[in-house]
């Protein structure tokens, strides 16, 4: 993530798998700032980093016979949403970047932070 490519809405992804109700509004939001083709980048950190992990989002429903969490991120990613891991949470969360159910970039706060900065509007989930 450069200046030059400054985001125009940054999501900081805190919420995990402790609570699945907040989840899709983040992606909705994200999604539909993105389909209006505004840059969006959402950035996972603490246990928002576990959604990564391999097999766990596809089993994270926020309704009973809903769609799942996979079902959302993939919505987001569908319509042009970046998404970028927290590398040291990696760690919190107990997990390693073999973890990762795909490759995405994966950024310390210090990497991630400059570039988040010159956002237009950043919210945090």
């Amino acid at each position: 993530m450069s200046e030059q490519n400054a985001a125009d809405l940054v999501i900081i992804l805190i919420t995990g798998p402790e609570n699945p109700k907040r989840l899709p509004s983040a992606f909705f939001l994200a999604a539909t700032a993105a389909a209006a083709e505004q840059n969006v980048v959402m950035y996972f950190t603490g246990p928002a980093t576990e959604l990564l992990k391999k097999g766990v989002s596809e089993t994270i429903y926020p309704l009973p016979g809903g769609k799942s969490v996979a079902d959302f991120i993939k919505l987001a990613e569908d319509n042009g949403v970046r998404i970028i891991g927290c590398a040291q949470s990696l760690d919190l969360v107990g997990m390693t970047i073999e973890d990762l159910a795909q490759q995405l970039p994966m950024l310390t706060p210090g990497q991630a932070l400059p570039a988040l900065a010159t956002a237009k509007r950043i919210l945090t989930w």
